[in-house]
């Protein structure tokens, strides 16, 4: 780490190793006023969240320049992403809707002021007075199953509302034979029969699929895979209109190159427990999440046909789910550091006022490959400036309750009442985890917008 500012009361150290990507504002706001930001956590506690709600339509605006390609398109914000309400209403009045697994998503979705019209529900496994709320108010359905499907049957027959319910019916590709989500071809063609006779109750919209990690070639052999299913539609009368790709459009974190430097090198002992993850994010990559759209939608899909010229000439309106990417560069998580105890040499713990359930990766066996931005509050003369390494650690009696296993370089060695600075911790980071253990209570999220106070 490098110090970056010099007060004196606050210094601030930029990480070497894994330094965190900023957007200007975010950057000016750490670097350049960081008695604001040490101020916030002391009125609101530790750890505190603050998000930057309007950087959401940076995000937007990109995205949508990079579906320029397609004639139509449609928007979903995941709302499963982030806590955030202020998150959600900058995303309403942008005018995209909401992907909601859940009631309350919806109705925090509703509350945002996105209508029920723009919702779209896709998870796996939807209650009853989940599903009798949207069949009520006309929200998309995504079906999952058949036996979800016959349970809105049911439901429709009941209830029977004045408009033909709008449904997506979820694919599982055959590159995915043990997931426990969709339905694999034989089921979608039950279920496309079946819709058939139900032109009067039932508006078949199109299919939808969601896939993990990165690669490109996935989305388009799963397009392509239901190709067949599309043709099936259009001959039993009810036409294909939409094709919802679900999310998993990639973030920038870090630089590319520092990234990899880190996965060519780092080795056992750069953990306290001696077990380096298996697997991480791909916090160092290529491409941002509008980038990486761009490609795909240039991807061939057959010889000299793209991605975008099948979807524009079967006049397909491509849908996207985005989270993560859509909230980067919206928030930073702060935790006040409560002790600092030597375990071994010059290999120390941090513990922080705060638990690893406001960042939560080490929960899934991983690690947030960012490196925590130090604040130090100068405390006399007598304060040490010896470099160290440290693993950070949760105020919680778990032995698990760990935020970084990995030993991070401090140029001088923290002490109680500095301040660690998580960036770009919106997505499924800062508050996917949280709860009440130990009676603590839940974070403050504290929004900021531009020239206006907290």
């Amino acid at each position: 780490m490098k110090s970056e500012l010099f007060s004196p009361n606050v210094q601030v150290f930029q990480p070497q190793r894994l330094t965190p990507l900023l957007n200007d504002e975010i950057r000016a706001f750490i670097y350049t006023t960081p008695e604001k930001l040490t101020a916030y956590v002391k009125k609101y506690g530790s750890p505190l969240h603050l998000i930057w709600p309007e950087n959401l339509q940076n995000n937007l605006t990109a995205l949508r320049t990079a579906l320029q390609k397609l004639h139509r398109h449609l928007i979903f914000y995941a709302v499963k992403v982030n806590k955030s309400q202020a998150l959600l209403e900058s995303a309403a009045k942008s005018g995209i809707g909401a992907d909601v697994s859940s009631l309350y998503e919806m109705r925090a979705a509703r509350k945002s002021g996105i209508p029920y019209s723009k919702i779209c529900a896709c998870g796996p496994s939807k209650t009853s007075i989940f599903l009798t709320d949207l069949i009520t108010h006309d929200a998309c359905i995504s079906i999952d199953s058949t036996e979800e499907f016959e349970e809105i049957k049911a439901l429709v027959a009941h209830i029977q509302p004045a408009h033909r319910v709008r449904v997506l019916l979820r694919y599982r590709p055959s590159f995915l034979p043990i997931s426990r989500f969709g339905m694999k071809s034989k089921d979608l063609a039950l279920c496309l029969d079946k819709l058939a006779s139900l032109k009067k109750q039932c508006h078949f919209l199109g299919f939808h699929f969601h896939l993990s990690g990165y690669d490109c070639k996935t989305r388009i052999e799963a397009i392509r895979e239901l190709h067949p299913m599309i043709t099936r539609a259009h001959s039993l009368g009810i036409k294909a209109q939409l094709m919802n790709i679900g999310g998993g459009l990639p973030v920038q974190y870090v630089d590319q190159h520092k990234y990899q430097t880190y996965l060519k090198e780092h080795s056992p002992a750069d953990y306290d427990h001696q077990k380096p993850p298996l697997s991480f994010y791909p916090y160092g990559g290529e491409l941002n999440g509008a980038q990486w759209l761009s490609r795909l939608l240039l991807h061939s899909y057959k010889a000299d046909f793209s991605l975008a010229d099948y979807l524009n000439q079967q006049k397909l309106t491509l849908a996207l789910e985005p989270g993560r990417s859509l909230v980067d560069q919206c928030a930073i998580t702060v935790f006040r550091v409560t002790r600092v105890k030597l375990l071994r040499r010059d290999r120390w713990v941090i513990f922080v006022e705060g638990s690893s359930f406001s960042a939560c990766e080490t929960w899934f066996s991983s690690e947030f490959l960012v490196d925590p931005i130090l604040i130090a509050e100068q405390k006399g003369p007598h304060r040490t400036c010896l470099s160290c390494q440290a693993f950070i650690a949760g105020h919680s009696c778990l032995d698990e309750d760990i935020i970084s296993h990995r030993f991070i370089h401090f140029p001088m060695l923290p002490q109680a009442g500095d301040f660690l600075v998580y960036s770009n911790t919106a997505g499924y980071q800062m508050d996917l985890l949280e709860n009440r253990f130990h009676r603590h209570p839940i974070p403050q999220h504290i929004s900021l917008f531009k020239d206006q106070q907290a």
